[in-house]
């Protein structure tokens, strides 16, 4: 069978520029997408806790899996390396369409996943070290960062319950008996009280 995965990392974030690459490879070689296997999650959750952990368990030999670039499956080298890995002993083919790349079950496949994985883990630690270090410019600077000291969020997890809280406190309801109807904590329940003079 061959299959076809893509993940995007927010709702804000369109699958289509990646369904789009997938489909024209696809008929480039003339063959078919039996599966789709799509999903809004950051590549920094765990792959047994994606889509993708049920696909990789479904994978048989000879399967092929086409993915628009393997940064698509994961966040770090380790679990880039071992996802691919694990579809290399069962004899499946990566395809990572930007890349080029069509790795199987050969050591040219391996040399190349893991000088683009270590690759891939060295640019993201270099991005987070030059984010850091402008941060603390920006603070040695005196600039604040973050949210003005005192200024509170114009939405909370209550926003919008005013109505539900009033008729709970009517009825007598402890402040811990409405937190836990509204799955928030009780000091939660009782500064959004105190501020909003319910």
């Amino acid at each position: 069978m061959i299959y076809a995965y893509i993940r995007v990392s927010t709702d804000r974030q369109t699958a289509d520029n990646q369904r789009f690459e997938i489909l024209k490879a696809a008929a480039n070689r003339k063959v078919h997408i039996d599966q789709w296997v799509e999903e809004t999650v950051s590549g920094t959750r765990s792959v047994d806790d994606r889509a993708l952990g049920n696909l990789v368990l479904g994978l048989k030999p000879k399967d092929e899996l086409y993915i628009t670039e393997l940064s698509r499956l994961g966040r770090s080298l380790m679990e880039i390396m071992s996802l691919l890995h694990r579809c290399m002993e069962l004899d499946v083919r990566v395809i990572a369409l930007k890349e080029g790349y069509e790795l199987g079950n050969n050591i040219n496949s391996k040399v190349l996943a893991f000088a683009f994985g270590l690759s891939a883990e060295i640019e993201r630690q270099l991005i987070s070290q030059r984010t850091k270090e402008a941060l603390d410019r920006k603070k040695a600077e005196g600039v604040h960062i973050g949210r003005p000291k005192g200024r509170k969020a114009s939405k909370t997890k209550l926003s919008g319950k005013e109505p539900a809280i009033l008729e709970l406190r009517s009825k007598k309801i402890s402040f811990s008996a409405i937190a836990r109807i509204l799955g928030v904590s009780r000091q939660t329940v009782s500064q959004f009280i105190t501020s909003h003079n319910l």
